[in-house]
């Protein structure tokens, strides 16, 4: 009798601890905040030319759902609106994507400090007008090459200057870039924000 209690309290504490642990995902698109989407993993157009994704659904934490839809207002006064490429991306995913390209200056090593992408933390984005015009930023995303680098500056002045607009946008939002891809954002914290290992749903959409 003894054993069995102690077993039952070892197992409430870890469903706790795993709640705890586990954190709440948003699915952005419920916040019906006028985000354009083009999520490019789960479709063929990315660099692997095929999807990593069952579907297109975008998930972040909610702090950063909610830092993410503060910038989004931000742009749309300014006449823009959020594309997003990726949010969340499962661990499963990553490995795919380390499997076909192991370089940790573009892909991050799933099986060392993985990606922000992995913790629920991390957007992939550009900018599109408020009638969907894409905003020319220079190089597509996903682009592995110096041309995408936030500090090349051998660009049109415009492509320049859209640029240093999405980046002064994330950055007065908590958002932090990183040098090699025009399009990347972690939100503050980073790593010290948990890898979440969820594979999304695609049955309700």
């Amino acid at each position: 009798m003894q054993k069995c209690f102690i077993l039952i309290i070892f197992a409430f504490y870890s469903v706790v601890s795993a709640q705890k642990v586990e954190p709440e995902l948003i699915k952005l698109d419920t916040l019906k905040d006028g985000f354009a989407y083009d999520i490019r993993y789960a479709g063929t157009n990315n660099f692997l030319k095929e999807p990593f994704y069952d579907c297109a659904v975008c998930y972040l934490r909610p702090e950063v759902a909610k830092a993410l839809k503060e910038v989004n207002h931000y742009f749309c006064e300014l006449g823009y609106r959020i594309l997003l490429y990726d949010c969340y991306r499962p661990v499963s995913a990553q490995k795919k994507m380390w499997a076909a390209y192991p370089n940790p200056q573009y892909v991050a090593n799933p099986y060392t400090s993985g990606s922000i992408h992995n913790r629920g933390a991390a957007v992939d984005l550009s900018l599109v007008t408020l009638e969907g015009e894409p905003v020319d930023m220079g190089t597509d995303h996903d682009f592995f090459g110096v041309q995408a680098h936030i500090d090349y500056t051998k660009l049109p002045k415009k492509v320049l200057e859209n640029r240093k607009l999405l980046q002064k946008g994330m950055l007065l939002f908590g958002f932090e870039t990183i040098r090699t891809e025009w399009w990347h954002f972690n939100y503050k914290k980073n790593y010290s924000f948990a890898i979440i290992d969820f594979n999304f749903p695609c049955a309700v959409q």
